[in-house]
């Protein structure tokens, strides 16, 4: 697509995309999730060109054709991790009620790519000045946290479809639709806990340094290599934050003081599953007992 005046149109050849003859048939789990297979596989196929979807005339499968089988797995994995949820908020209590409908779509986004929200809605199945309320329902929610109130980060939310009712419809029961939609389309989406992993140099004398990796490895940390120098060696790692938090201690136990390191953020993992739940265990304790 080209932007120009109209006394001096400008056209581009259109782009080649590379055609794939890789074929595999793909099947829903069930027979009632075939129009949500269809429709997932449309999308994709929509987001790159190279991919196909089609339907084999002789024996009825599916197909989906593309440049080889890396292409078709991550496709797929794609599908799999894009979660559909829905919620209608209704209340009647005498007087205008309360009446809020939306259909969500939840889609993961690379690392670090935060947050977007985006709207496929048509004909007016819920009035525009609705969709900023549902916005805001899903992010209040995203704040608040799905596993052990941490924030939920690098997610797409789209509203794809909803309804509303002419007298008691509001900005209000949409926001409450968005967030009750989110968490519960979350709650199917096995979200994960991530951690900050930070980046380890620690110099000690020679003769401490297997000490020292033997302890980084006992906290789930990962050598990158070793530098040694006159007199002492610098030994570099990831390591996960929250094993690091008292290591000016364990350090200072380890060299009898004679070590020093220096310690910066360096990016974020996901938790192992074992600690993961321990977390939101210890977090959901402390919840109740802030409420008694």
């Amino acid at each position: 697509d080209t932007l120009c005046v109209r006394d001096n149109q400008v056209t581009f050849r259109p782009i080649e995309f590379p055609r794939g003859y890789y074929s595999v048939a793909v099947a829903p789990a069930t027979k009632a999730d075939l129009d949500k297979m269809s429709t997932s596989l449309a999308r994709i196929v929509e987001e790159d060109p190279s991919l196909r979807y089609s339907r084999d005339a002789d024996t009825g499968d599916s197909l989906l054709t593309g440049l080889g089988d890396a292409q078709i797995e991550v496709a797929i994995d794609r599908i799999n991790r894009i979660t559909n949820t829905e919620y209608r908020h209704k209340k009647q209590s005498g007087g205008h009620g309360q009446y809020g409908h939306v259909l969500l779509r939840l889609e993961p986004m690379d690392r670090d790519n935060g947050f977007e929200f985006g709207s496929e809605i048509v004909g007016g199945r819920v009035p525009r000045e609705y969709i900023p309320s549902v916005e805001k329902g899903v992010v209040k929610s995203m704040e608040e946290g799905i596993l052990a109130g941490f924030p939920v980060v690098d997610l797409k939310t789209v509203i794809y479809d909803g309804s509303y009712h002419d007298v008691d419809s509001s900005g209000m029961s949409f926001e409450i639709a968005g967030t009750q939609a989110f968490k519960k389309g979350m709650a199917d989406a096995s979200p994960i806990l991530l951690e900050p992993i930070v980046k380890l140099t620690v110099n000690v004398p020679e003769a401490y340094t297997g000490d020292v990796m033997s302890d980084l490895n006992g906290k789930r940390g990962r050598i990158l290599g070793m530098n040694p120098g006159d007199r002492y060696t610098a030994v570099e790692a990831e390591v996960p934050l929250s094993e690091v938090q008292r290591y000016a201690q364990d350090l200072r136990s380890l060299t009898q003081g004679r070590g020093s390191y220096l310690l910066e953020f360096d990016h974020y993992e996901p938790v192992p599953i074992n600690i993961q739940q321990k977390v939101i265990d210890e977090a959901k304790q402390m919840r109740e007992e802030e409420r008694v």
